[in-house]
């Protein structure tokens, strides 16, 4: 692997970088269920690993491989992200053992994956996401509907004011909206398509950014601008909308509590994917590597990079997938076995 003495290696697009752990504003206070438990490694393992896909979940993916890393030092892991498209081809190819996906797998892929192999490629939900709509700090729009994003920012209307969306202030009223996006590898610019948009082609003046760190950086610097990203994204020179799923209905804030009621329009789970094949089971570098993502040290990483936790019912799901079960709480009694320690 061309990784030889980096234990953790991130690529998006044409960078390449050691992963720092410079995290991104908190989005406020984030619950982790208590029946999460602490990581714990059944066996020691080493080797590569790769993963590759999306750019939304590059930092988290790389967190998650830092902690592996940690608790086995042998282990190297490779995180490549250049959009979700990307993943599906890399882990049908072998290319890579897991695929990031910021959207589902689409029927053509996994189609193309079931021909190659005889069985659909196996997904785990990994976090929650919120898909957030982006303005300048300066900005006075404080909501949007799901409507009015589609006016904005598809094909099918032409350029919108910001006093269209009901921005009285002079310096902006009637101004037209600077647009910012992502680009068609991306699986959230499918996914904004696709709700926001109710899949009407984007305008060709949206500006395409190959990651999304990048749309944050360009509304940051223009008083005019508005994009969408994720929320974990969200810095203090931008100002996150309130969403509404149609004109005249209540707006919410992006949160926690938001996604998993249903309120919020544009709340998304992130996956990853493997090549998953029951009758030969599981390997164990796959394995510690699930495992730690559904422990409390990886959904901590979760929080950490702006995202929130799945339940424990999405955890026990997903892990009886590949044969595994979720860690039952120590007996009172029991004793303790330090974090991340072979069992």
């Amino acid at each position: 692997m061309a990784n030889q003495g980096v234990p953790v290696k991130i690529i998006i697009g044409r960078i390449v970088a050691v992963l720092s752990v410079g995290l991104l504003l908190a989005v406020g206070p984030v619950k982790i269920d208590p029946k999460f438990q602490p990581y714990v490694s059944e066996q020691r393992v080493a080797g590569d690993l790769r993963t590759a896909g999306s750019d939304t979940l590059s930092n988290v993916v790389g967190l998650w491989a830092q902690q592996l890393n940690k608790a086995h030092p042998g282990v190297r892991i490779q995180v490549e992200a250049k959009g979700s498209s990307t993943g599906p081809t890399a882990l049908m190819e072998g290319q890579a053992q897991f695929a990031a996906m910021s959207r589902a797998f689409k029927s053509k892929e996994v189609d193309e994956f079931v021909k190659k192999f005889g069985f659909e490629p196996t997904r785990l939900r990994v976090a929650i996401d919120c898909l957030a709509v982006y303005v300048h700090k300066d900005c006075p729009l404080e909501e949007i509907s799901v409507p009015q994003i589609r006016r904005v920012f598809s094909v099918d209307s032409g350029d919108v004011t910001w006093g269209e969306l009901g921005v009285s202030d002079p310096r902006w009223r009637d101004r037209p909206i600077s647009l910012y996006g992502r680009n068609s590898a991306s699986g959230t610019y499918a996914f904004f398509k696709e709700v926001g948009l109710s899949g009407a082609d984007f305008k060709p003046t949206v500006k395409e950014a190959p990651g999304s760190a990048g749309v944050i950086q360009s509304v940051a610097s223009d008083p005019l601008g508005m994009g969408y990203s994720g929320i974990g994204f969200r810095t203090p020179d931008v100002k996150v909308l309130r969403l509404a799923f149609d004109e005249g209905e209540e707006a919410v804030e992006a949160s926690q509590e938001s996604a998993n009621a249903g309120t919020y329009p544009l709340a998304r789970n992130l996956y990853i994917y493997l090549n998953y094949d029951r009758a030969a089971g599981l390997d164990p570098l796959r394995a510690e590597f699930v495992r730690l993502v559904y422990s409390r040290d990886g959904q901590e990483s979760t929080v950490k990079d702006g995202f929130y936790p799945v339940s424990p019912k999405v955890a026990v799901d997903d892990l009886a997938k590949v044969g595994l079960k979720f860690p039952e709480p120590p007996q009172p009694g029991t004793p303790a076995t330090a974090p991340g320690s072979g069992g």
